[in-house]
């Protein structure tokens, strides 16, 4: 990779360090709001030490002849990630006195919008602490929206050209520039947040409460203040939570189209359609199967499974209860809706909607083709035509996160993981869910127990599953360090 490149690379990671070292000044002000004045010094020198790293990156300036091609935003993609977590890192370890695994487990936890902690006693932790956690979701957040609309189609991974004239191309199809793009996309987040955080005061949370779940639940992330996660909370707010968890599973660009005058492109789009579908169905269906099963009303089954099932759909990891403890039905299902996510150009994680129905279209067409040989039949989803590179590209991502997740899981069951734990527990990162299945690390425990080595590899699945796999994978290729 040629220096001015690095330069430039190392200029927009400086930047992105800079701007981490004064994101720290929020938790710093909720220090000062609660009194807390002695935990500061944790957050002072984390921010120091972030923000002087980051303006040795950027002192010696972008050079002006140095242009990022598609192969150098894969590292770029990929290094971004890694080094804001590294340092983000720092105020949890200096704060509660963690080990420095811990507390990377949980900053890369939180910027990935995971949702899986080691920690414990929330309900009396610092309140700085606590803000921290919700802002790595909900930076996290709008970084992943911002990827996901802008660079993952340019590198035509997963199968993401398939919204590149969506996202991409914002010349001619939605806004006319692209900077525009950029305050329309952060500006619907905000209002968004501010919308939550307002639904949460309504529903009977403090304000502190409020801001923390909001960012939480907008970035489709799953930190709570509580040990109890959402349990704690009213039920009026487990409703509030619902519609934000749905509303930030659906793709920002679409809400974009609807400011700029298409009224209709949110509720025309397939991929919307698909996970509304999904989500009603699988709720009305496990809601019927538990008010059979255990003594509840039925207004209180349907808000206690709708809410488990859009949490583990749109991959937010709240909770309310251990529905881990509703019995084998409930498991298996939850399991696989572990694996769904959102839509593209969400804050979601998992295989995303568009790959599901993108694979009944080819299955509907090569039985047809089966019925008809001579038949020439089209593929088309959303619009799009489904030629080969894209078809090819969302095969390879399917294969590729399903050998992720098994890999991960064998190399989990290895460290000495029961089979509930280390399975439940790579699909869980790999898919950015959060909780897992099983006494340990379910909706009613963490990870805190788990092996280091465990935790290095979980962080490791969290990433590869935040990126979309092939973004990490390619830098593993000889090939790809070839001048």
């Amino acid at each position: 990779m040629a220096l001015p490149t690095l330069r430039t690379i190392g200029f927009i990671l400086g930047i992105f360090l800079v701007t981490l070292a004064a994101s720290m000044s929020v938790p710093m002000g909720a220090l000062l709001v609660f009194d807390r004045t002695e935990e500061l010094d944790a957050f002072l020198w984390a921010s120091l030490i972030t923000f002087g790293c980051g303006f040795a990156l950027i002192a010696p300036g972008k050079p002006d002849n140095a242009k990022l091609r598609p192969r150098d935003m894969y590292f770029l993609t990929t290094m971004s990630w890694l080094v804001v977590c590294c340092f983000a890192a720092l105020p949890m370890m200096l704060l509660q006195h963690i080990s420095y695994t811990d507390a990377f487990f949980e900053t890369m936890s939180g910027i990935t919008t995971t949702g899986s902690t080691v920690l414990s006693g929330l309900d009396s932790a610092s309140p700085g602490l606590l803000m921290w956690r919700s802002i790595l979701h909900w930076l996290g957040g709008i970084g992943f929206i911002g990827m996901a609309v802008a660079i993952l189609p340019l590198l035509r991974v997963g199968g993401m050209r398939l919204f590149q004239t969506e996202s991409s191309d914002w010349s001619e199809k939605v806004v006319p520039r692209s900077h525009v793009a950029g305050r329309y996309l952060i500006a619907i987040y905000v209002s968004f947040t501010a919308a939550a955080f307002i639904g949460f005061r309504l529903a009977g949370m403090s304000n502190f409460d409020a801001i923390n779940h909001a960012m939480s639940t907008v970035s489709t992330g799953g930190f709570s203040t509580s040990d109890a996660s959402m349990a704690k909370f009213s039920a009026a707010s487990h409703w509030v939570a619902v519609v934000f968890m749905i509303l930030c599973s659906l793709p920002f660009t679409l809400y974009v189209a609807m400011l700029r005058g298409h009224r209709t492109a949110l509720l025309r789009d397939e991929q919307v359609q698909g996970f509304l579908v999904i989500v009603t169905g699988a709720s009305l269906l496990l809601t019927a199967w538990y008010w059979v099963n255990h003594d509840e009303s039925l207004i209180d089954a349907l808000r206690m499974v709708t809410f488990n099932v859009v949490s583990v759909v749109t991959t937010t990891g709240f909770a309310v209860g251990d529905y881990s403890l509703w019995g084998g039905f409930a498991m298996m299902a939850f399991f696989y809706l572990t694996f769904l996510g959102g839509c593209s150009g969400s804050t979601t994680g998992g295989l995303k909607i568009f790959r599901f129905q993108v694979a009944y279209v080819l299955l509907r067409a090569n039985l047809r083709q089966l019925i008809h040989p001579r038949a020439v039949i089209s593929q088309q989803y959303n619009g799009h035509n489904l030629d080969e590179e894209i078809v090819r590209s969302i095969l390879t991502f399917s294969f590729f996160i399903t050998m992720t997740i098994g890999l991960l899981a064998l190399a989990l069951a290895f460290l000495g993981l029961d089979l509930v734990t280390a399975l439940t527990g790579a699909a869980t990162a790999v898919c950015n869910v959060g909780p897992g299945l099983g006494n340990i690390i379910g909706p009613a425990g963490n990870f805190s127990t788990l092996p280091d080595a465990a935790k290095w590899l979980l962080a490791a699945g969290m990433l590869l599953g935040r990126l979309e796999i092939i973004t990490v994978l390619v830098l593993l290729t000889p090939a790809f360090w070839r001048h």
